[in-house]
């Protein structure tokens, strides 16, 4: 089994955090670090390193996030001006903390992505 993360900790209320959204697949909390007016990381209750670890029994919980990035996105009052929404998977994808999550970023625009 994977090892727990400070996502873990704060899905199991360890450790506070501004949780916007819990059910029994995912939670969805602000980020402390946020690059937007909105940012608000959606991961999954089930502990997932990476996207390269989704299997096919994961399916819903991963609808699940998009769904809930939706609910959000229109709570929060950004859904018809547009959003992004950003998965990042291992290191040279830029992830940080090995428990997939979604960053749901909005509130103002936010240009064009850039690929280099």
């Amino acid at each position: 089994m994977a090892e727990e993360t400070i996502f873990s900790k704060i899905i199991n209320k360890e450790i506070p955090a501004d949780v916007v959204y819990q059910d029994d697949l995912v939670t969805a909390f602000r980020d402390i670090n946020p690059r937007a007016p909105i940012h608000v990381l959606i991961i999954p209750n089930k502990l997932i390193p990476t996207a390269n670890d989704i299997e096919v029994e994961d399916e819903l919980t991963m609808g699940r996030m998009f769904t809930v990035a939706k609910k959000i996105a229109k709570d929060e009052g950004i859904a018809d001006d547009g959003y992004r929404l950003i998965m990042n998977c291992n290191s040279h994808g830029g992830q940080e903390v090995y428990h997939i999550h979604m960053h749901l970023v909005g509130g103002r625009p936010l240009g064009p992505l850039l690929m280099s």
